[in-house]
């Protein structure tokens, strides 16, 4: 599978209860963090609840 890597690159302060534990279950905690993840669905949902907060690179 493909691997991603998902950065924050705006603040999570004036976002909702949901969206703010979607970033932590991504494990992405204060601004500019990133993490690597393996593309599956249930990762691409998540990273679709919050896209207008973070940045998504495939790595390669």
């Amino acid at each position: 599978m493909a691997k991603i890597k998902i950065t924050l690159v705006k603040s999570r302060s004036g976002s909702d209860k949901r969206q703010i534990a979607t970033l932590n279950a991504l494990g992405l905690g204060k601004l500019s963090s990133s993490v690597e993840h393996e593309t599956s669905p249930q990762i691409m949902g998540m990273v679709a609840k919050v896209k207008h907060l973070l940045r998504v690179e495939e790595v390669k």
